[in-house]
């Protein structure tokens, strides 16, 4: 007998269920995801092939993923906030900006095929990594409690904030890592600091971008929160973890994080 939670929404010109089958598949992937988000961004990587993994469509996928996405990384934001890791001035300034990037991404989403997209993915990852393996940004650990935050800081995280919000928006997976590295690196942040912020920023294009998928009949709730749980008790895990290992943890989850994404890039393309 085949087990279903008969919950519908209205996507396009069509109806949409979701079984119990489908839970199986997508929750412990976005348990694990959870858990690397919180470590060093990029459970998005996971979470999403989730749901294409379960059958559904791409825009519903993104839309329904991110509402999962939002839940579990308030938990991390909570608790890099509470451990001084989020400077508020910066953190405030990236959220406003990564809110248009997010929200002019997820309309753009709409629009268009994400396939030129891809295709520049495959020159960006390969140098993403070969920085990641080569620089020592990600090795800088908290040197001060009241480490100064130029100008310079200041404008980096504006950019970084509105344009990966933007790939937030558009598509998603990988946005937190390369938002960590553009501000432990360009930024000049330490390692601790740069995930505080990513995580701010992080939370607020995931809602920008919810909002606008949900308005378009793209995201399944009851789905999203569903699996949401299981994002939140992943990055409480992953953050705690991180807060433990510190900087160390964040190069090697980043090299596998974007030799996956990579793989996914070249399977999609083909």
């Amino acid at each position: 007998m085949k087990c279903s939670v008969i919950v519908q929404i209205q996507t396009g010109d069509s109806k949409l269920d979701w079984t119990i089958s489908q839970l199986f598949i997508i929750c412990p992937l976005i348990f694990i995801g959870g858990v690397i988000d919180a470590i060093g961004g990029g459970g998005g990587l996971i979470t999403l092939p989730a749901f294409l993994i379960a059958g559904f469509p791409v825009h519903v996928a993104i839309g329904t993923n991110k509402v999962s996405s939002a839940m579990g990384t308030s938990i991390a934001f909570t608790k890099f906030m509470r451990d001084g890791y989020m400077p508020l001035k910066l953190s405030v300034l990236g959220i406003i900006f990564a809110l248009l990037g997010s929200s002019l991404g997820a309309k753009t989403a709409l629009l268009i095929s994400d396939y030129i997209f891809r295709l520049l993915m495959l020159v960006i990852l390969p140098v993403t990594a070969w920085y990641v393996f080569r620089s020592q940004d990600l090795l800088r650990e908290e040197r001060t409690s009241q480490e100064s935050i130029s100008l310079r800081t200041y404008i980096v995280c504006v950019l970084v904030a509105f344009f990966i919000g933007f790939y937030d928006g558009f598509y998603g997976p990988g946005a937190g890592t390369f938002m960590l590295l553009l501000l432990a690196g360009a930024a000049g942040l330490s390692v601790q600091k740069a995930n505080g912020v990513t995580k701010a920023i992080n939370f607020a294009t995931n809602i920008a971008a919810i909002a606008v998928y949900f308005m378009n009949g793209k995201v399944i709730v009851p789905l999203g929160i569903t699996v949401g749980c299981f994002s939140i008790a992943g990055n409480y895990i992953g953050a705690r973890f991180f807060e433990k290992g510190g900087a160390k943890t964040v190069r090697p989850v980043i090299l596998i994080v974007l030799s996956l994404f990579f793989i996914r890039v070249i399977y999609d393309l083909l």
